[in-house]
């Protein structure tokens, strides 16, 4: 029997970096065309993107077929990090990079703040035009600009744990205090909405709530906030870690025909590096077991009839298995794309922009977004690659690696897997298409947006820079 060879990635199989990045972007457009212009299915999208994804791998880049199929069934049972929980994203980053965690966070603390006011700004225009902007703007100013200041204020003296826990409670009190105070002329009321919907809502406003009965509506995100908060703290994340007392609880699986098979090269890493590819099922301490725990909490403290949540628990499976199917896909595709070689040829193409990357950087972390569903996981693929070339055209390495993040931010609203679930949640499968053709203008200009401010701190503000 042949034993497997170890399989050197190439980054360059055209011989042309921008063509090799042609051939490397097919799949990439196809799914961008396929749900903003052809208004597919994502299950059918991400089906075909796959298919793309694999003929791209196996005959440009010379993959071999079984480490082709192995990263393809690897990615579609992966478990994606939906979101960075108390500042993994940055530590990951920082980890990758070699720069240092709290000036990562520092920085991001003086790219991201700039955005939030830009940003509900932008939300009211979309939905009321300049009239929601008018009246609401004492909201923004207030709301976004407690969000942006405790932002700023936790990152750079605290660390990268707490601004987005900090920033949501500031702005959640200054907004209700607020409220108490000021009221906008107008309340706004969506084209479908009736009469009869609209005097429910001033019915219901004229009741009066006890303190008990609104401690009793908010229990549920309480609970949930609480349980998710304990999963996240290192404390609790050391307990399952190599030497942790809980590490047995983790079932760790080395990918057949995948794991340390396939070679990372320069200039993507500093030196050969044997590619990883562990599955962990992390039963216990994976976040979703603190969503469970916090669920069945939610159903004593409510005295909900255990069939009255037996029955929903199975309706919502069932609204999710298209939108599992569809999330397995595109991770799939991921997968392929990181193994193959594919998402490293598009970051050197980026990277061959000189001293424009630093306009270009956040691009990156908003591909490894838009490819993983995750920022921690964008900071993974990306960080190291941030800090070489910070390196190569003379900019700090801190502030290209905190730009990865900051992009990966604007990157989320069109991540496939992100768009299924939220098209899961308000009854919308099969509508992914629209949605997704309705944010890409958004999250590509706020990603301009992000790419322009690390240009004036590259070369017009360094001061900025810690």
């Amino acid at each position: 029997m042949t034993m497997l060879q170890h399989w050197q990635q190439i980054y360059d199989p055209m011989g042309n970096i921008w063509v090799s990045s042609a051939i490397a972007l097919i799949p990439i457009i196809f799914f961008f065309l396929a749900l903003a212009v052809f208004r597919m299915k994502g299950s059918v999208a991400g089906t075909i993107t796959v298919v793309l994804a694999l003929l791209v791998s196996l005959f440009a880049y010379q993959m071999p077929t079984v480490m082709a199929l192995a990263s393809l069934v690897y990615g579609f049972f992966y478990a994606p990090v939906a979101f960075g929980a108390m500042g993994i994203p940055i530590i990951v980053a920082g980890q990758v990079s070699g720069v240092e965690t709290m000036e990562i966070s520092q920085m991001v603390g003086r790219q991201l703040p700039f955005m939030v006011p830009i940003v509900l700004f932008w939300i009211m225009a979309i939905m009321d035009g300049w009239r929601g902007v008018k009246e609401t703007w004492p909201a923004v100013i207030v709301g976004g600009g407690s969000f942006a200041l405790a932002q700023y204020l936790t990152s750079n003296f605290v660390g990268p744990e707490l601004p987005d826990i900090t920033a949501s409670i500031a702005s959640l009190v200054s907004l209700t205090i607020l409220l108490k105070y000021w009221q906008p002329k107008h309340i706004f009321r969506f084209a479908n909405e009736d009469d009869s919907m609209s005097e429910n809502l001033a019915a219901q406003k004229q009741q009066k709530y006890s303190l008990a009965q609104i401690a009793k509506a908010w229990s549920p995100f309480a609970i949930l906030t609480v349980m998710v908060t304990i999963w996240s703290v290192k404390p609790f994340k050391d307990l399952f870690t190599k030497d942790g007392a809980l590490h047995d609880l983790v079932i760790s699986i080395k990918v057949p025909y995948l794991h340390q098979m396939i070679q990372k090269m320069p200039p993507v890493v500093a030196e050969v590096k044997d590619y990883d590819a562990i599955y962990k099922f992390d039963w216990f301490s994976a976040t979703g077991t603190a969503i469970i725990i916090a669920a069945i909490i939610t159903i004593i403290f409510l005295k909900m009839k255990p069939k009255e949540a037996v029955v929903t628990f199975a309706e919502t499976i069932n609204e999710l298995k298209i939108p599992i199917y569809s999330i397995g896909m595109v991770l799939a595709f991921a997968f392929i794309a990181n193994y193959s070689g594919m998402s490293a040829t598009l970051a050197l193409a980026l990277a061959h922009t000189g001293q424009a990357f630093t306009f270009f950087s956040p691009f990156l972390g908003w591909l490894g977004v838009f490819l993983t569903g995750s920022d921690t996981s964008a900071n993974a693929l990306f960080g190291a690659l941030q800090a070489t070339t910070a390196q190569q055209i003379g900019v700090p390495e801190v502030l290209l690696v905190a730009a990865n993040t900051s992009g990966g931010v604007t990157g989320k609203m069109i991540s496939p897997q992100s768009i299924a679930i939220a098209c899961a949640a308000v009854g919308l499968v099969g509508k992914e298409s629209d949605l997704f053709r309705f944010t890409v203008k958004h999250s590509i200009t706020f990603t301009v947006m992000i790419g322009i401010i690390i240009t004036l701190q590259a070369y017009v503000f360094p001061w900025m820079i810690p």
